[in-house]
């Protein structure tokens, strides 16, 4: 799914698509919680309009047309979850991190591994029960909130593991690229030696 993007030299290490069972369900409870707030505002106009002695349909159209939206609204994001999960993959390679996704087109964001401030695994109660997680990126990107802007890869198997190795690739690339392995010394005294205090 990513061939068309990969440079020549470029090897993936590691690809997978989302859970499908996770993609829906986090679909559903945002689905429920708008539903619910929609409708309970859609219906209490309604109702309020239809209880008003005169002029209640100045209320209860509003409503009904809010009850409506939203109605629209959950319907059409299911619909768009359920199609864009076949197009939804992740993948890194020896070079960066990739990610696809796309309904009608296919989009691609690429996150170079010196671009990565910090990496995190997020386990949460839905992912739990799929025996899956999300790994979150940290790219220094800024919300106007003052919030980072986080990319991940969503219910993906073996979180823990897939982790790992991504860690120890992004060490190794940015290693080389701060150090490139022509310049690196045979011996280094100062790499993965405990750290010994002075005596004072």
């Amino acid at each position: 799914m990513f061939n068309e993007i990969l440079d020549k030299d470029e090897e993936i290490r590691w690809s997978s698509q989302p859970n499908f069972t996770t993609w829906m369900l986090s679909g559903i409870v945002l689905v429920l919680i708008l539903g619910s707030f929609g409708g309970f505002v859609g219906l209490f106009l309604i109702i309020a309009g239809m209880a008003a002695p005169s002029d209640g349909m100045i209320l209860a159209i509003p409503g009904l047309v809010a009850f409506v939206v939203v109605c629209c609204v959950c319907i059409w994001f299911m619909f768009w979850l359920y199609f864009s999960h076949g197009n939804t993959a992740y993948a890194f390679t020896n070079k960066r991190v990739l990610m696809r996704s796309g309904v009608f087109g296919t989009d691609f964001q690429i996150i170079d591994y010196d671009k990565i401030r910090d990496m995190q695994v997020n386990v949460g109660p839905i992912e739990k029960m799929c025996h899956v997680g999300s790994i979150l990126f940290n790219t220094g990107e800024i919300r106007p909130n003052g919030h980072p802007i986080l990319k991940r890869f969503s219910g993906i198997e073996n979180p823990y593991d897939v982790f790992r190795q991504l860690k120890e690739v992004s060490l190794n690339v940015k290693a080389d690229i701060s150090y490139p392995n022509a310049k690196r010394p045979e011996t280094n005294p100062g790499y993965r030696t405990q750290y010994e205090p002075e005596n004072l």
